[in-house]
């Protein structure tokens, strides 16, 4: 057999198989790409949150190419049994070796499917707080209020506590306030109240509370509770606090503060 011989016969068996498995490929990737825009629509349509839009796009995109792949493979004549048998030994050696981020990976997956925050949100984890930015399929970005970028496993965020301030759309402002033995109590809860009278923020629809909680060293202190929307919580925290002090000045009730008496002998 000379080389013009085999060379022919190299094509015949593989040459053909070859043209068969790109134009696969080429007619493969355009339906693919046809169906990822279909899928694309449908999760339009069902108002889809956009952390697993981009997620289940992800998901789908890579099993249809990994059918293609599978496709292509057959066509070339190679074993498809044999090729997916050392493709899953394969994947499970990736698997040991990427046990955390596999984790993390479950955790972003649970995130995503039960919602225990959103991009927006004010959460507080493992001693951070911060504003979600961004939810990644292995970690979660925030912001904190003075603005440093925290990246967070998703496995942490998925197994640990979590307090997400921003979940309800109502909170209750809780301040403490401490006055004199000597002040009139009643005096003082009748300026608190009036405090939280004069507030618009403040939700008239739930009572505010204002009562003696505690009698401590120096002061008798009193809670003030009133409720407002999660999004005005710190600017009823600061006004209350600021206008408790005016007013309490105005009406000569004091505001305690630590002291030592020291006594000397001669």
């Amino acid at each position: 057999m000379n080389y013009s011989d085999y060379f022919s016969m190299l094509f015949v068996n593989y040459g053909i198989k070859l043209l068969y498995a790109i134009l696969i490929w080429v007619i493969g990737k355009y339906i693919i790409s046809k169906l990822m825009l279909l899928v694309d629509k449908k999760m339009e349509l069902a108002q889809t949150e956009i952390t697993l839009k981009k997620f289940l796009h992800s998901i789908i995109n890579t099993l249809f190419f990994t059918f293609l792949f599978i496709i292509i493979v057959s066509t070339l004549g190679i074993q498809t049994a044999s090729f997916i048998a050392v493709l899953g030994a394969a994947s499970l050696a990736i698997g040991f070796a990427l046990q955390g981020s596999l984790g993390n990976f479950a955790g972003g997956v649970l995130i995503i499917l039960f919602k225990p925050y959103k991009i927006g949100d004010y959460i507080e984890t493992s001693g951070v707080a911060g504003t979600v930015i961004e939810i990644q399929i292995f970690a979660t970005l925030l912001n904190t209020v003075d603005n440093k970028r925290v990246v967070i496993p998703n496995g942490k965020l998925s197994n640990d506590t979590l307090i997400n301030y921003s979940k309800n759309p109502v909170r209750r402002v809780d301040i403490v306030f401490g006055v004199g033995y000597n002040d009139d109590i009643e005096k003082a809860k009748s300026v608190l109240l009036e405090i939280a009278n004069s507030q618009e923020k403040i939700l008239k629809n739930q009572e505010a509370f204002v009562e003696v909680i505690e009698y401590g060293n120096s002061s008798v202190n009193i809670v003030y509770r009133v409720w407002c929307k999660t999004a005005d919580y710190w600017d009823i925290y600061f006004q209350s606090m600021k206008m408790a002090k005016i007013e309490f000045d105005k009406a000569n009730i004091s505001i305690p503060y630590p002291q030592m008496d020291v006594h000397v002998e001669k």
